[in-house]
């Protein structure tokens, strides 16, 4: 980890007239230099600069993103030049040829993250960058500023979970660009749209909850919906009804303990896959595959 500040009085400016503020620079990285995340934040700082400082022609191994605070500056990539003010930020992507410099009568003051990892590109989607287009514009930036600045003190601090910290709120960050950036008719999802989400909800809900006694009237409770519409809707979208996948589900996973957990008995075996009864265990285990749980696992233990 290393953090870097100073703060100076600028030198006397050509025009007496205009008083800038003093140049003022802070950065640390992240204490843990592990990268087994798929979100890994690398630094953060902040910076007053001086008139005409500027940065590059350059290139970074990494993504960069700048909050404008306060000041005017332009931002130059490959395809596109732009000039930002306060609320903007402007996205620096990995490997791309790139220029920043602030104005010579304001100069601006930014804050900035670096991260990397493979859910990095998805993260920069969803927040609506593009290479088109690498600037997001807040009118209400202050509470999005605040969340850069947390990730600079929580990297200071150097605690253990720090680096954890740096994620979620620059997680946070891109869901604050996401909502300015998102079309108005996805903040209101067709009828279709809602029911492919719904759909997805009910999947996962049952491939989380099948070690539980859960059943269509619990989901059905749990969503807001009437049981005949999810039950219906869930056969249209997956083939069969949600008892039937959770039967299968519970099932396929029986057959993994069967395999792997040699040292279950049957009943704790329909137990860990949310079917108490094991009598009905068997017997829908043996109608699914034509032969009881211990056959089955007598069969793989001896191949």
């Amino acid at each position: 980890m290393f953090h870097t500040s100073f703060n100076r009085p600028e030198e006397q400016p050509p025009d007496k007239q205009t008083v800038y503020k003093p140049e003022s620079y802070r950065v640390a990285s992240n204490p843990s230099m592990e990268q087994n995340g798929s979100l890994h934040v690398l630094f953060a700082g902040e910076s007053q600069t001086l008139p005409n400082h500027r940065l590059g022609p350059k290139v970074y191994s990494f993504y960069l993103m700048h909050i404008v605070l306060s000041g005017r500056g332009s931002y130059v990539t490959e395809h596109e030049r732009y000039q930002l003010e306060a609320g903007d930020t402007f996205l620096i992507r990995p490997n791309q040829l790139i220029s920043y410099e602030s104005d010579a009568n304001d100069p601006w003051q930014y804050r900035w993250v670096a991260f990397t990892g493979d859910e990095a590109d998805q993260l920069v989607a969803l927040a609506g960058f593009q290479p088109t287009c690498e600037v997001v514009s807040l009118d209400d930036y202050n509470h999005t500023a605040s969340s850069y600045q947390q990730i600079l003190e929580a990297f200071r601090e150097g605690h253990v979970t720090s680096s954890i910290r740096a994620s979620g709120l620059l997680q946070l960050i891109m869901s604050d660009y996401g909502k300015k950036q998102l079309p108005e008719a996805q903040l209101l999802p067709s009828s279709s749209r809602a029911e492919q989400q719904l759909h997805k909800q009910m999947v996962h809900y049952l491939t989380s909850q099948y070690t539980h006694p859960v059943s269509i009237e619990h989901m059905a409770e749990a969503f807001g919906y009437n049981r005949a519409y999810l039950s219906r809707l869930f056969k249209q979208k997956v083939g069969m009804p949600p008892s039937t996948f959770l039967l299968n589900l519970r099932l396929d996973h029986a057959r993994h303990l069967l395999r792997e957990r040699p040292e279950l008995t049957i009943e704790q075996v329909s137990a860990s896959v949310g079917i108490q009864d094991a009598l009905y265990f068997s017997k829908q285990f043996r109608k699914a595959y034509q032969q009881s749980p211990t056959s089955y696992r007598k069969q793989v233990l001896e191949d």
